[in-house]
């Protein structure tokens, strides 16, 4: 059977996008003058470097010379005397097994602490900072540095001189946005005070063991009142907690519905609870399809008016949910039509150890990919998106699209210059939304 090519990414004419240490060319003049000044000028120097970056905000980003796809990223700390080491603790740009290479410099005798990366044009991220303020120097011996390094991640938070803020999962501290020049819009971000505003509610979904009772987020969309009107298409969504407890995705799906890109939809989105429930819960779980399809759905549907056509019903998520959303659509095609499935944790296989254990690594074709190669095609359309930092999973998606290709499968597929990372997946979502569920003429 001959495989079809996949569309050309996003992006693929500057295909490199390694992040590399580079030394801006604001640092470099900073660098520049303070070198042999005296403490007083190297103050004064100090002083007029954080009045700019302040004006600025935070990363600095600058162009390079003869390099017009890419750009020169700043990220920058104000120091205090006590300050021994700053970490920059970004989304898959930091290698977490080689923490010591994401610490900042020092300007010799300024409170200026800087890390520069030549990053591609379109690149979009999320980052936190972290200060070590111990008593005593850092570890010397490379071990010892890591251990000290990796309690620090536990502290890092957003950039004070960044205003572009982006919650975490599972960390007490939000983290910072950046987008490069060229990263694709994400227009309907945020909320817009003109539009007409949907309804966000709460509820508790019974389920059956062992999934049990389930909080859910449910977003109805203006002007329309319990059981009321015609039928809406429905969006089945994983990590609830996330993007309508924290991330106002109802914000996004009011300005899609008032610009006319998506019709007016329902979106119920069970919460995750925690990280020992969600990893129980998502992934290729037969439990929690059949709480999804058996009883979200109908549950639902006894409240609202919903279609019950699959071809007008979404299943979508991100990492172990975009796994779930695409094992659903496998396993019950008759109710769900469309995938949306960003990042997803391909590298999931029946068996693995809980949260907290390493991620093994996978060699062969991933699981679900095999399932969906030897299996029948199916009346599903399935949108991929994953990020050109991920590594070993850009591999992974590209070998899904493939194999849905060749089984027959209506697919689609994008790749973004980020990681595994909400600042990124935000617009991905949305973006898909419109693919599948939008108008095609508009």
């Amino acid at each position: 059977m001959t495989t079809l090519p996949r569309p050309t990414p996003r992006g693929a004419a500057t295909p490199d996008v390694r992040p590399v240490r580079v030394t801006g060319p604001r640092l470099a003049r900073l660098l520049e003058e303070a070198e042999g000044a005296d403490d007083p000028r190297r103050t004064a120097l100090a002083a007029e470097f954080w009045s700019e970056t302040e004006r600025l905000g935070t990363p600095l980003m600058e162009e390079l010379d003869g390099e017009p796809g890419h750009r020169a990223v700043t990220f920058l700390w104000r120091g205090h005397r006590t300050t021994r080491q700053v970490l920059l603790f970004g989304s898959h740009l930091t290698d977490r097994d080689h923490l010591a290479g994401s610490l900042l410099e020092q300007v010799p005798g300024t409170d200026v602490w800087h890390l520069g990366l030549r990053l591609r044009a379109d690149h979009r991220g999320s980052y936190r900072l972290a200060a070590d303020i111990s008593l005593g120097p850092p570890p010397s011996d490379p071990d010892g540095l890591q251990q000290r390094l990796r309690s620090l991640t536990a502290f890092a938070a957003a950039d004070p001189l960044n205003g572009r803020i982006v919650p975490t999962r599972w960390h007490l501290m939000d983290g910072s946005v950046f987008a490069l020049p060229d990263a694709p819009a994400q227009r309907w971000a945020g909320r817009r005070g003109t539009v007409p505003a949907g309804r966000v509610e709460r509820h508790r979904v019974p389920g059956s063991a062992p999934v049990g009772d389930r909080d859910a987020w449910v977003y109805l969309p203006p002007g329309h009142e319990r059981g009321s009107g015609a039928p809406l298409p429905v969006a089945v969504l994983c990590d609830g907690d996330m993007w309508f407890g924290r991330l106002g995705f109802g914000d996004t799906l009011d300005a899609l519905i008032a610009d006319g890109s998506l019709p007016p939809l329902v979106v119920v989105a069970p919460d995750a609870v925690d990280r020992r429930t969600r990893w129980r819960d998502l992934g290729c779980r037969e439990p929690f399809v059949t709480f999804l399809a058996d009883e979200v759905l109908p549950w639902a549907a006894g409240r609202w008016p919903l279609v019950t056509d699959p071809r007008r019903t979404v299943v979508a998520g991100q990492g172990l949910g975009a796994l779930t959303a695409l094992y659903a659509a496998y396993r019950r095609p008759d109710r769900f039509g469309n995938v949306l499935a960003q990042s997803a944790s391909l590298w999931w296989r029946p068996g693995l150890p809980p949260p907290g254990a390493a991620e093994p690594p996978l060699y062969g074709t991933p699981w679900l990919v095999g399932r969906y190669a030897s299996g029948a095609s199916r009346p599903v359309t399935v949108h991929l998106d994953v990020g050109l930092h991920e590594g070993a999973a850009v591999d992974h998606h590209r070998a899904l699209y493939d194999a849905l290709r060749a089984a027959g499968h209506r697919v689609t597929y994008d790749e973004f210059n980020g990681g595994h990372d909400y600042a990124c997946w935000h617009g991905a979502l949305a973006d898909g939304l419109v693919r599948v569920l939008g108008d095609p003429a508009s």
